[in-house]
């Protein structure tokens, strides 16, 4: 899989933001990370001329790499194992067997996957197994009510739009450009990414999506929505947070809002060095106490089904960059739960 070396700053431009910096270093150093140093408002214009800062953290061997065809290589990995990839479709119920499979070759129980198909909503094709391990995501919480667990932490999806800039501006920024990871909003804030198709992204922002795959400003999901602003938890958070979210909402409709954040690093950007770029959504799971879950979130249930169930309810991030790490972390997770 190709990549490209492109180093990172991750910029304070508020005196407030400096101790968090200095403390995201000496995590750093604890983990081993590469080439780790601080460096002053000189030394980053050296390395990014367009870019203020009062202090940045430098990561000299950060890189860049295309994500899709990262998972198309773990498909491939896993295909060649022996596994086999279904797409379209969907789990709508899970339960123990009655009777052995013909896949089960010991005589044991195995689960059922009930799948239906494209043109039968009320027929389901079958899926025998040993052990179940989802990954869901944005349908985490769904999937893990469907096998009896608990429904927290439920899933909020949130919306991140990006800014793009024009070819003709992509000289204002030569690496990496991140702001300092704020711990009351685990979201990504407004950074400068360099893609590897030469493009650079700027962005994004973070607004609750009316669709949990909602890509689109406009995308709503009845069934989606009421399930989000029906929760407790997220009317927690949002009372917490008035003016947070009102400021986010604001810059998802004003490109002139969101060049002012990107100002803040790169003053030379205006909204005429800009176009409106793609969107993503984050599978944010949040508590009934209105807390943003940051860390691994592991479910089973309890009694025969819950034995041989594990539900990923939630990945920490950045889970693309971890995802190797990520990975042994739940497969070792896998092995201790199913005693394998």
């Amino acid at each position: 899989v190709p990549f490209f070396p492109f180093p990172k700053l991750i910029v304070a431009v508020e005196h407030d933001e400096i101790p968090r910096l200095k403390a995201l270093y000496e995590r750093g150093l604890q983990n081993n990370v590469p080439g780790l140093k601080l460096i002053g408002a000189k030394e980053i214009q050296e390395k990014e001329p367009f870019c203020r800062g009062l202090m940045a953290l430098d990561s000299p061997y950060t890189g860049i790499v295309d994500y899709k065809q990262v998972a198309q290589s773990y498909a491939r990995d896993f295909q060649e194992a022996g596994g086999t990839i279904l797409t379209d479709f969907e789990v709508t119920n899970m339960e123990m067997a009655k009777e052995s499979s013909p896949e089960s070759e010991d005589g044991k129980a195995g689960f059922i996957f009930f799948l239906p198909f494209i043109f039968y909503k009320d027929f389901g094709e079958e899926i025998s197994c040993g052990h179940i391990l989802t990954c869901a995501g944005l349908h985490s919480d769904r999937l893990s009510e469907i096998s009896g667990c608990s429904p927290e932490p439920r899933i909020v999806p949130f919306r991140g739009d990006y800014l793009v800039l024009k070819p003709e501006k992509s000289y204002l920024v030569k690496g990496n450009i991140y702001p300092v990871p704020n711990p009351r909003f685990p979201f990504l804030g407004v950074h400068f990414t360099p893609r590897m198709d030469g493009s650079v992204w700027l962005g994004p922002n973070a607004v609750l999506a009316c669709k949990r795959e909602g890509y689109k400003l406009l995308d709503f999901s009845p069934r989606d929505f009421l399930d989000a602003v029906t929760y407790s938890g997220l009317w927690k958070l949002v009372l917490r947070n008035v003016s947070y979210g009102l400021g986010e909402l604001h810059r998802a409709f004003s490109l002139s809002a969101q060049v002012r954040q990107l100002q803040k690093f790169i003053p030379e950007v205006t909204t005429n060095d800009v176009l409106r770029g793609p969107s993503g959504v984050r599978a944010q799971a949040l508590d009934s106490q209105g807390n943003l879950v940051d860390d691994f979130v592991f479910d089973g249930g309890a009694g025969a089904v819950g034995s041989r169930i594990l539900h990923v309810r939630n990945a920490p991030s950045p889970a693309a960059t971890s995802s190797l790490a990520i990975a042994a972390a739940i497969a070792d997770e896998a092995q201790r739960r199913f005693q394998l």
